[in-house]
């Protein structure tokens, strides 16, 4: 597997912009609530596991696996970023997984995510890495 840098690669900061979503903002409101920190029990590969955390704590069900892949197969699709969408990336030697916050400038979708520099992060990921966006159904 790839080393922890290999994790962020592609991805840059950038001010939100914001567009409308499909209404599960809550689910960037409640990521955003532990920007800068670590709400989980893990020190490495933990990206899914804080989506999961996010996803319960604002009332539905997550994927109950630690895959960030597993999220491709998670609730509805949808074709594009949505704010509260699920944003289901690839990256060399796995994955990679948070919500879509808003969309930047040149049209790539923003995302509060865990394990993104050992914290939780709101960053520009490029559109290319994305294969899945996904929302809750339940």
């Amino acid at each position: 597997m790839g080393g922890f840098d290999d994790a962020n690669a592609g991805f840059a900061s950038g001010s939100p912009a914001f567009s409308g979503g499909f209404g599960s903002s809550n689910l960037v409101a409640e990521a955003r609530r532990y920007l800068g920190g670590n709400p989980t029990s893990r020190s490495t590969l933990w990206c899914a596991r804080f989506m999961n955390f996010v996803l319960e704590r604002s009332g539905h069900r997550g994927t109950g696996s630690d895959m960030a892949s597993s999220f491709a197969h998670y609730g509805q699709r949808v074709s594009g970023p949505q704010v509260g969408a699920i944003a289901v990336m690839s990256r060399h030697g796995g994955g990679h997984v948070g919500v879509v916050s808003g969309i930047d400038g040149n049209g790539n979708p923003i995302v509060v995510s865990g394990n993104y520099g050992h914290r939780v992060a709101e960053a520009s990921i490029s559109r290319s890495r994305i294969y899945a966006y996904v929302v809750p159904t339940t």
